[in-house]
């Protein structure tokens, strides 16, 4: 009897099996294929599958049964595994780096060993103090006085805590920084305060953890309150936190000129720069999702005429392939490679000469990488600027940061390929390589021009000279229009809506797009002095004029989440003059730029922005997709109706909209303050009786809490508070979020943090008075009313749920490494919202 075995194919990991049958079977052996998967085959003959078996039965009790304790030190074995596994396999070592860069010499003679002693060392933590903010000072104050004095003599790991120093070079001792890693500040119990203070500051906005050298370029922007600036590349957002400071510094003006458009490639990562800058709240930062080498160009209106937006400053930090985070993102030690500068060399001409084409004329742009090589830096700069032919020139910056040390930029370097083979100019290069070496990666062959492109004015930051990570940077200042600019192409006149759709190179999308959309138009001087063409503004229905939608799909291919639309309120929108009776507010409330995300339904929520932002929104909604802009001001709260105002206000806008607000202002004092901040929903007879009386006015509803510091009383909080409450019936509550509670708290020198204990499985009950007594208030986030933005702080009790957030990082993640980030965001009218 024969039997015949059927040739099963299963998948692609298969065992092929030959048998045969017995002789006893018949005559003749007919060797049959079976193909069996490996896994399968291998259990059938009994030799895996067992000891998974085992495994699985012993890990089979139930998680019910264990016992907190029990669980608790699970999580923290495998947190302690997590954290000792690290890099373990990674040896600081690549001897193709250190033949490169010691055969280009960018290190000065007698410190290579300096210099890559220095790479295989933890980069130091930083911090950076938000500068704009009229408490700024206080936190100085308090990190000198309390938090810093704690650090000293202690030892981490066999490690000795250095005091924390300024960084020397930035201005007003607003940056310093540490010998403590990141790890160390997070995982060592002596360093727990100093850790929520960082992480609870962080979250409030007043404290930015940046590396060093990432601080450089903004600064060097030297920005005024009245630019108009783009930051071409901005994800994560720390520089451009910097930026937004710099436009407020003067905190006496709600709505500067300025604005800062911020733009990233990609979707996820926009998400995360609106969570950095929304820490801000300034009514001044546009976020958009453009790819950087192609981002479009922006019309404003002007007196009745479109205009082309030129910006008076531009932030331009490309990606790179990050040789200069070696000590942060220590896999760059195995992956680090020549192929990675010769790729990206073309992406960052491309970003920097459309950051030069929408520069104003006296205009600066900083260019910035975080590499090393000068196929990436010098190289760039040199392409630039001899294209432009004389209408951009490097700026010499090298007293502008007294304190940095840098070394100047190359003039002469050479390229290697990843199998280590040189080529020192264009000529040498074999046909087979064009596609990967290209001409502009070569230093200039005419001397005379190169020595007038003055490269010698870049700043190169190397690791060990001031112990940071590794940086390049260049300003640029344009002096005329470029050359592709002033010459026009030829284009047939025709309507601009038959031109809109023609697609054109980076190069020339600026000149084809001024000479199409303004056809037949007459030219008139922008506010910069340049001739540019306009076209008469036609009159717009309200709908038109007053949304601000997503671009259309025909335009534009749409990443990520699909934005809702900005909408502006009509001029005869009923929800306003209730608005604008409650609080008094004042003739000069600009109105217009008041938004919401929905065009249907009740507006739960409103927005602002600056009078300027509101103009590039207008005139640009098909050419930009926006991810965020504006800041809340007012919520909804439908309790709130039979008091007269539907709407109460927002803390995160509050500091914009109560230079307006004439009415509704109780005046506080300092105890006061600390009653609302840790006190649930205290009666009214808590308050002095100062407090009483002006409460007594006021219907119920949204109020405006004020502190003004008393200047005599130099002991006490020397800079003004603004908070938003709530007038109940017999009481007074703030709404303010817990990190800034504990914010303000610090600042008035309420100890805010209790070292974590056990926590009984049984807890007496404690009457309500006696919790008000001790201030131990249970935390309540919401508002009768639904909303989600108060909560009262525990003096004394654990905080422990702070440490569970661990402020963002410096902006690193410019270099190419992937971001593990799980970004959601929420649907309508709904902040976005950021999971780590």
């Amino acid at each position: 009897m024969h039997t015949i075995l059927a040739a099963i194919r299963i998948s692609f990991d298969v065992i092929i099996v030959l048998s045969a049958h017995l002789a006893s079977f018949g005559d003749t052996a007919h060797p049959a294929v079976i193909f069996l998967p490996r896994r399968s085959f291998l259990s059938l003959c009994g030799i895996m599958g067992r000891k998974n078996r085992r495994n699985r039965q012993r890990n089979q009790r139930s998680a019910v049964e264990r016992s907190p304790a029990e669980e608790e030190a699970r999580r923290k074995a495998r947190e302690q595994a997590a954290w000792e596994g690290g890099y373990p396999e990674i040896i600081k070592e690549n001897k193709l780096f250190e033949h490169y860069y010691q055969e280009l010499k960018i290190v000065p003679d007698g410190e290579w060993e300096q210099f890559m002693s220095a790479l295989r060392e933890p980069l130091p933590s930083t911090i950076r103090i938000t500068g704009y903010k009229s408490h700024a000072t206080e936190i100085l104050h308090c990190l000198k006085n309390k938090y810093f004095k704690e650090l000293q003599d202690i030892e981490v790991d066999g490690q000795k805590i250095e005091a924390p120093q300024p960084l020397s070079w930035y201005p007003d001792d607003l940056a310093w920084h540490t010998n403590m890693s990141r790890k160390i500040i997070r995982k060592s119990p002596e360093l727990e305060k100093f850790h929520q203070f960082l992480v609870s500051e962080t979250e409030s906005g007043n404290i930015s953890r940046q590396e060093a050298v990432s601080m450089i370029p903004p600064v060097l922007l030297n920005v005024e309150p009245h630019h108009k600036i783009l930051d071409m590349c901005a994800a994560p957002g720390s520089k451009t936190a910097q930026l937004i400071e710099m436009l407020h510094a003067d905190m006496n003006i709600p709505f500067p000129e300025g604005f800062v458009i911020a733009n990233d490639v990609d979707n996820k990562r926009c998400y995360l720069l609106v969570h950095q800058a929304k820490r801000l709240n300034s009514p001044c930062i546009m976020v958009v999702n453009h790819d950087a080498s192609s981002i479009p160009r922006l019309l404003v209106e002007n007196n009745g005429a479109k205009e082309v937006l030129y910006y008076h400053r531009i932030l331009c930090d490309v990606p790179c392939s990050g040789d200069g985070t070696l000590r942060k993102n220590i896999d760059v030690w195995k992956k680090w490679t020549t192929l990675n500068s010769l790729q990206l060399h073309g992406l960052q001409i491309r970003i920097a000469t459309r950051g030069v084409e929408q520069l104003a004329e006296g205009g600066r742009m900083v260019y910035s990488t975080c590499s090393l090589n000068p196929v990436e830096d010098e190289a760039v700069i040199a392409s630039l600027l001899e294209k432009s032919e004389g209408s951009l020139e490097l700026a010499d910056v090298s007293a502008e940061l007294p304190g940095l040390k840098w070394m100047p930029g190359i003039t002469q370097w050479k390229i290697m390929t990843k199998d280590g083979q040189w080529f020192e100019k264009w000529e040498d290069v074999p046909q087979s390589r064009h596609t990967q070496i290209r001409p502009t990666m070569f230093p200039p062959k005419d001397e005379e021009k190169l020595k007038a492109m003055n490269l010698n004015r870049c700043l190169r930051i190397l690791p060990h000279h001031q112990n940071t990570g590794g940086f390049f940077v260049a300003v640029l200042i344009k002096k005329a229009p470029m050359p592709w600019n002033k010459r026009l192409p030829k284009l047939q006149r025709r309507a601009p809506a038959a031109v809109s759709e023609v697609s054109v190179t980076a190069e020339v999308t600026e000149a084809v797009e001024a000479a199409s959309e303004t056809a037949d138009a007459p030219i008139v001087k922008t506010k910069n002095g340049d001739s540019k063409p306009c076209t008469n503004t036609e009159p717009d229905s309200n709908t038109k004029e007053s949304v601000c939608g997503p671009p259309p799909a025909k335009k534009m291919k749409l990443f990520g989440f699909k934005e809702d639309p900005f909408v502006f309120l009509s001029e005869d929108d009923p929800i306003f003059p209730p608005i604008q009776k409650f609080y008094a507010l004042d003739e000069s409330f600009p109105k217009r730029n008041l938004l919401t995300r929905t065009q249907e339904g009740k507006k739960r929520q409103l927005y602002m922005v600056s009078k300027e932002l509101r103009n590039v929104l207008l005139h640009n909604s098909e050419k930009m997709k926006v991810i965020n802009t504006g800041i809340k001001v007012l919520c909804r709260n439908n309790d709130g109706e039979q008091y007269g105002c539907a709407y109460r206000l927002a803390q995160e806008g509050i500091y914009s909209l109560y230079p307006f607000i004439r009415s509704r202002i109780v005046s506080v004092s300092v105890d006061d303050i600390k009653i609302l901040l840790t006190q649930e929903n205290p009666f009214l007879s808590k308050f002095s009786k100062e407090t009483q009386k002006q409460a007594e006015d006021l219907v119920m509803g949204s109020i405006v809490l004020k502190y003004e510091p008393d200047p005599l009383k130099l002991d006490t909080l020397q800079c003004s508070i603004v908070l938003c409450g709530w007038r109940g019936k017999t009481s007074i509550r703030s709404f303010v979020p817990k990190n800034e509670r504990l914010h303000y708290l610090r600042m008035m020198g309420v100890e805010v943090f209790k070292e974590k204990k056990e926590v009984p499985e049984t807890r007496s009950a404690e009457t309500g008075q006696q919790r008000e007594e001790d201030a131990h208030i249970k935390e309540d986030n919401e508002d009768p009313q639904g909303n989600q933005d108060s909560g009262a702080v525990n003096i004394g009790e654990d905080t422990d749920d702070l440490g569970q957030v661990e402020p963002l990082s410096e902006d690193e993640e410019k270099c190419a490494v992937d971001s593990n980030l799980d970004i959601t965001k929420s649907s309508g009218d709904e902040d976005e919202k950021l999971t780590e």
